[in-house]
């Protein structure tokens, strides 16, 4: 099989893990980025205040979103590029809260993928001081990029995935896990009210 998955990764406009105000994807083909996309979103109302903290961090606004399509106008597209692929993230517990507190508040059925934590396989792979993204990246060979632009980390993330199976001798995302010691992971299914 090959090496095909989707990294995500969002930004949240507050602490609710439903505030989801930008999400970055980067789409891999047989260990080869092909395609990235990412956009602001406007989170579910009752999760849409933006905190001075989070913004200090990623730079997005209430104003910056204000145009920009709501989480349940959006999420078809998220899910038609991701696909059936396994999802990957760093830190992905943190991502993958996200993807199914924005879809359960929004009553959408959040659809459950498997994914792959970067963090987790640079703790495997690495030997480094910080495992965090920016580090991560770099020991992969991916540096300079703009960290918490949801793009750019989707796409770093990407980059430590490759270069992690590359260095492994691993073929796709199975035999990666395996050969480094770490699991892929499901998405509960959320609690959709009817």
């Amino acid at each position: 099989m090959p090496l095909d998955f989707t990294s995500i990764d969002f930004e949240t406009a507050n602490g609710s893990a439903a505030s989801a105000c930008q999400v970055g994807l980067t789409r891999v083909r047989d260990g080869r980025v092909v395609e990235t996309a990412g956009w602001l979103i406007r989170p579910p109302a009752g999760h849409d205040a933006f905190l001075e903290w989070n913004t200090r961090i990623h730079g997005i606004t209430a104003e910056d979103v204000a145009d920009a399509l709501a989480w349940d106008e959006q999420v078809e597209d998220l899910i038609g590029f991701a696909g059936d692929d396994v999802l990957v993230a760093h830190n992905a517990s943190f991502d993958m809260r996200v993807l199914r507190a924005a879809c359960e508040v929004t009553a959408y059925a959040c659809p459950p993928y498997r994914y792959l934590c970067t963090l987790q396989v640079a703790r495997k792979v690495y030997r480094l001081p910080s495992y965090r993204l920016p580090a991560a990246a770099e020991a992969a060979g991916f540096a300079g990029f703009s960290h918490h632009d949801a793009v750019a980390d989707a796409l770093a993330c990407a980059h430590i995935l490759i270069d992690a199976a590359r260095r492994s001798g691993a073929d796709d995302i199975e035999a990666l896990a395996a050969t480094i010691g770490v699991r892929t992971h499901s998405i509960a299914p959320a609690a959709v009210a009817v």
